[in-house]
């Protein structure tokens, strides 16, 4: 039976690294979010962090990940989900879409201390290497640092978590 792999964690934890040898692993297709907004949203982008413009087009853009997904279920192929997930109703609403498919969902969660995650995107920042899909600042870091909400206990059962 195929899976979604739900990977969260924040800014910096390594979630696209982890979930390149993710989809290696299972034998299942990557969707990076990072990767689908650089493609199709960057030119249109603004100067400013505008969560509201941003989070219609992560939106539209996981519909449409989602109907991929049903055709990769209906053969069999896994799902790995680098969409950043920062929020309980994000994790909540791509699990209850995996059990609208009659498939199970398992979170990978990736949690790693501040001080590694800001080293981690300095050096990505400068070597612009596989993981690499958009520069990110010091001001979204801390941006983020309000923004992720870590997933609870109950969200942790069953679940991988890695903390390096």
């Amino acid at each position: 039976m195929p899976t979604v792999h739900l990977v969260t964690g924040n800014v910096g934890a390594g979630k696209t690294t982890y979930a390149i040898a993710l989809a290696q692993k299972v034998g299942g297709v990557r969707f990076s979010t990072d990767e689908w907004m650089v493609t199709l949203f960057h030119p249109d982008m603004r100067n400013v962090m505008d969560m509201p413009w941003t989070m219609e087009r992560i939106d539209r853009l996981e519909n449409q990940v989602w109907k991929l997904i049903e055709q990769l279920v209906a053969r069999g192929i896994d799902a790995v989900l680098d969409l950043g997930l920062s929020k309980k109703s994000h994790r909540d609403k791509q699990r209850e879409r995996a059990r609208a498919l009659g498939i199970a969902s398992k979170l990978h969660f990736l949690d790693v201390d501040l001080a590694t995650r800001t080293s981690r995107v300095s050096k990505r920042n400068a070597e612009k290497r596989e993981s690499f899909s958009f520069e990110v600042t010091p001001e979204m870091i801390t941006f983020m640092e309000g923004w992720f909400e870590r997933p609870a206990e109950d969200e942790l059962a069953g679940a991988v978590v890695l903390t390096s």
